[in-house]
């Protein structure tokens, strides 16, 4: 069974990806980095990690995360983060990456951003 689960829906040409699980070494940072990868293979750059199902998140999901947005500042792109658990928010403040993200608590103010 699969630690990751991730579903696509798309908001006037805003990708959000609703992940729930877990995001660790293995098949979780794996499926983080396939779905990031693929919908910038589509030519989607507008891109939200909904985070709000998602429960723990390890160095190598976090080191996935930005590896995410770095390949999406690349193409031109951004990604955003959007309903971190307090896990997740705790740990992005320690490794001082809550400052690199766009980090949003409504979905409808992280679709607004982009305009």
């Amino acid at each position: 069974m699969p630690s990751l689960f991730a579903t696509t829906r798309e908001f006037s040409g805003i990708t959000l990806v609703d992940l729930s699980g877990r995001i660790s070494l293995g098949d979780g940072s794996a499926l983080l980095r396939k779905t990031v990868r693929d919908l910038l293979d589509e030519g989607r750059t507008k891109i939200i990690l909904n985070l709000g199902d998602v429960n723990y998140i390890d160095s190598s999901g976090i080191g996935e995360l930005v590896s995410g947005f770095s390949a999406v500042r690349n193409r031109g792109g951004e990604l955003k983060l959007l309903n971190l658990t307090k896990k997740v928010h705790d740990l992005l403040q320690i490794t001082k990456l809550f400052t690199v993200f766009d980090v949003f608590n409504e979905e409808s103010t992280a679709v607004r951003s982009f305009e």
